[in-house]
């Protein structure tokens, strides 16, 4: 018998449903969850947990409470042009925050430790033990992005012994050992210091195509250990890709590993694929465990209904 708690609907586009339906059931058992509202307006439904929901289809809800994002980012819900005044928020989980901290370390250490380039040498079945190692200490690793995300990263990064610094669009207090820049006025400081650089920022109207040529012609010059490196595990539409290849094969960058693509899945035909300096992964930095992920949701709206505040609220103005 399914009580009298807010029901849930669950709206996902390009995924199967099913993963998340059995991890709100197992979490909730006491709720109801459906997929679709009955009819063109539906008043039972009091939270919506969402991926890319269809336009129109949260404002058919008039006693809505809430949206829960099942990603990190919000950019995927901002997309309905419908979209109800009511509180979104983010997913904020240890389990998803450790997965993008292993992956933002692994990839700072393959480049650090010029895994490329042995990796080359194996292929040519070349010994070669001459190769410049700097200390980690004197590597700044610049990370765009000072969010829950972006914040673990820095720290563990830092513990390495890595030079580490931040920049976010607005001002934050960066964890210690970590240098923090803030808005337009400090990009070009930012951008100068970083010989690897970290996107982690959240896609808004502010952030898209940030990563283009604009942007690499301000980063780090050239000096006798090479270019910078380019590292994006944020969203894809941060990045211009022509953009780029075309800071690859000029030298402003050395080499790039990224995550998420302006297109996905990346095009058979894409120029990434086979560039050497270019690393791919399949969107699979920080994939979201239903499980995981689920739980914190179903706490949020039991506080709610108990008279409690949501958690990681999302900024409408700022868009996360």
């Amino acid at each position: 018998m399914i009580s009298g708690k807010g029901r849930i609907l669950l709206s996902v586009t390009g995924w199967s449903p099913d993963v998340w339906l059995e991890a709100l059931r197992d979490a909730a058992p006491d709720r109801e969850i459906v997929l679709q509202p009955a009819g063109s307006s539906d008043p039972t439904i009091d939270y919506a947990v969402v991926w890319k929901q269809p336009t129109g289809v949260l404002n058919r809800l008039p006693n809505l409470k809430a949206i829960f994002s099942i990603g990190a980012g919000v950019d995927h819900v901002f997309h309905d042009q419908e979209l109800p005044e009511v509180p979104i928020v983010r997913v904020v989980s240890p389990d998803l925050t450790l997965r993008m901290s292993e992956y933002v370390v692994w990839q700072v250490l393959d480049h650090h430790r010029q895994g490329p380039a042995y990796r080359d040498q194996q292929r040519r079945g070349v010994w070669r033990e001459d190769r410049d190692q700097r200390a980690a200490s004197e590597v700044t690793v610049g990370i765009m992005g000072l969010g829950q995300l972006g914040l673990d990263a820095a720290k563990k990064l830092a513990a390495l012994g890595f030079r580490v610094t931040g920049w976010s669009r607005r001002a934050k207090t960066p964890p210690q050992g970590v240098k923090g820049y803030a808005g337009d006025g400090q990009l070009d400081a930012f951008l100068a210091g970083a010989d690897i650089l970290v996107c982690l920022l959240p896609l808004t109207p502010e952030t898209r195509h940030i990563l283009s040529a604009p942007l690499f012609a301000r980063m780090k010059r050239v000096d006798g250990r090479g270019a910078p490196v380019l590292i994006n595990a944020g969203r894809g539409a941060l990045q211009k890709e022509a953009d780029i290849l075309a800071a690859l094969d000029s030298g402003v960058l050395s080499a790039a590993s990224l995550d998420v693509f302006e297109t996905e899945p990346l095009p058979p035909e894409s120029l990434l694929w086979q560039h050497p300096r270019v690393f791919i992964t399949p969107h699979a930095a920080a994939a979201s465990s239903p499980p995981h992920l689920v739980p914190p949701m179903i706490r949020q709206m039991e506080r709610l209904e108990a008279g409690g505040d949501l958690e990681n609220v999302v900024d409408r103005s700022a868009q996360y």
